[in-house]
């Protein structure tokens, strides 16, 4: 089967039920983007569709290309992703691009999920309260990225140490320790993220050691970057590429 016949087969399976504009006004990019994503892309490494559709919805909830949000979180059910993983990928989103755009990729995820007859709220996936958010979120950035969490707190500019607070309670504690998705998907994620949008090599680089920390290799970062190119471009795509050969 040639990358034609693919990207045909795979796009009906992805999108069966989901209204999708026709490009009728430009048949030739339709043509190229579907040949491109669903004809060699999605065929690329051994991630699962599971996998490609929550990086596609981080990606794409990070640029805001909320139209192609909506469409994805369609694709997400239909690929067997169930709602409450579909929302913990976008709040994990939160701490990196910010509150307002977390929000309106869940406007996007909660229409599609009304539309599909589903309850909300979801129940919730909170695992801790506010006596131990920050202790837990302290352990669980020792377990992402080891021993340099303690220098990181400890070697802050006394005016700056309470952005380590922050990290630690919020980012750590109260978004990684969420359920609905593991430590290991989360980190993924976060890469994917972090790539998408730009100028965060440093943050990055660190991202990528806590991946290998977790137990994400560098084959399955350089997969998951790859997912990433049609959503984001080939420039961060070279830029993630070049902090992974740098850090992996």
């Amino acid at each position: 089967m040639d990358r034609i016949e693919r990207s045909k087969e795979k796009f009906e399976e992805l999108f069966r039920n989901i209204d999708v504009p026709a490009f009728s006004t430009d048949p030739d990019f339709k043509e190229i983007k579907n040949r491109f994503i669903f004809g060699e892309v999605y065929f690329h490494g051994s991630l699962s569709d599971r996998q490609r559709e929550l990086i596609i919805i981080v990606v794409l909830a990070t640029n805001q290309t909320l139209l192609q949000l909506r469409e994805h979180v369609g694709v997400a059910l239909n690929v067997g992703l169930s709602p409450v993983e579909i929302k913990e990928a976008i709040y994990q989103c939160a701490p990196y691009i910010g509150f307002p755009k977390a929000l309106n990729a869940l406007v996007q995820a909660n229409e599609v999920f009304v539309e599909r007859n589903i309850a909300l709220p979801l129940e919730s996936q909170t695992q801790v309260n506010e006596d131990n958010r920050h202790e837990k979120g302290v352990e669980l950035r020792e377990a992402i990225f080891g021993a340099r969490t303690h220098q990181l707190i400890q070697n802050a500019p006394e005016n700056q140490k309470h952005i380590q607070d922050y990290l630690s309670g919020f980012c750590f504690g109260e978004i990684y320790s969420r359920s609905g998705l593991d430590i290991k998907t989360r980190e993924l994620l976060t890469l994917c993220i972090l790539s998408a949008l730009g100028g965060c090599e440093n943050q990055l680089k660190s991202h990528i050691q806590g991946n290998l920390n977790v137990g994400n290799d560098k084959d399955l970062m350089i997969e998951a970057i790859t997912q990433c190119t049609p959503y984001m471009g080939f420039p961060r795509t070279l830029n993630a590429l070049n902090c992974v050969n740098d850090q992996g």
